[in-house]
């Protein structure tokens, strides 16, 4: 299994807009950070968990070029707004692109692209199939995937468990059912926003809580702030076997 994150960053994206923070003023490549998504291949399967708004870059920079199904964890725009740059896929693959994705999330995406569900369809239009999935785990062409239910303050979210790899986004509470499913993973990804408190993700000492208590072998933070600081220097505060995640950063799981 080979992981790559295609984006770090919290949903501004670092550097954000008009902002002129050491951080966003940072010429280290690892303060600059897309929103978060990430590609894994295992195999022989591509998949991609959430399409942001900066999805089409991130496929080019990182050179995907099949994608057998797009995984959602939740219907926030920094996760969904770039679903209609599957588009090359379809020509490329002639076929509609699954997608994974709860009720309400598939409900959401419906709503927001619904040029894509009308009946009589524009030329060119996105092709996609929806593909509900709940707490239960399902299967892609072969592939075991076991969503992980976390909460995003009040928002029901899935973080997702390929083999040995959990990774979970957006996400301040996870439950006592889920700390289960964690068991044994050897790499973990979890959400480390900033340092201040947050009401809906979490801080960086709560995401170091969290990791100790599931003890994954190597744990990596994602959707990452300008706040938290700049890359090279909290690299230094973390603890033995946590890190930061950062654009283009690939891991590879045996």
């Amino acid at each position: 299994m080979k992981v790559t994150f295609l984006g770090t960053g919290t949903s501004q994206g670092v550097p954000v807009i008009g902002c002129d923070c050491e951080v966003c003023l940072s010429l280290d490549f690892r303060d600059k950070r897309f929103r978060t998504s990430i590609h894994i291949e295992v195999d022989g399967v591509s998949l991609v968990v959430d399409t942001g708004p900066d999805f089409r870059m991130q496929m080019l920079r990182s050179g995907v070029k099949t994608l057998d199904g797009i995984l959602f964890t939740h219907e926030h725009k920094d996760h969904t707004a770039g679903l209609d740059d599957i588009r090359p896929f379809n020509f490329r693959q002639q076929k509609d692109m699954p997608i994974f994705a709860r009720k309400p999330v598939i409900q959401q995406i419906q709503k927001e692209f619904s040029y894509v569900f009308s009946d009589k369809k524009y030329p060119g239009v996105p092709q996609i199939s929806c593909v509900e999935i709940d707490e239960n785990p399902f299967h892609i062409n072969g592939v075991s995937i076991i969503p992980i239910p976390v909460y995003h303050y009040k928002l029901p979210v899935l973080g997702f468990r390929i083999g040995d790899f959990s990774y979970i986004t957006d996400a301040n509470f996870i439950p006592d059912e889920s700390y289960k499913l964690l068991e044994g993973s050897e790499i973990l990804v979890l959400n480390a926003l900033q340092k201040e408190h947050h009401i809906s993700h979490f801080t960086m000492d709560e995401a170091i809580f969290e990791a100790q208590k599931i003890g994954a072998t190597r744990t990596y933070f994602t959707h990452i702030s300008h706040k938290l600081g700049l890359h090279d220097q909290v690299t230094k505060e973390l603890p033995e076997g946590i890190q930061l995640a950062y654009d283009g950063l690939e891991l590879t799981l045996s």
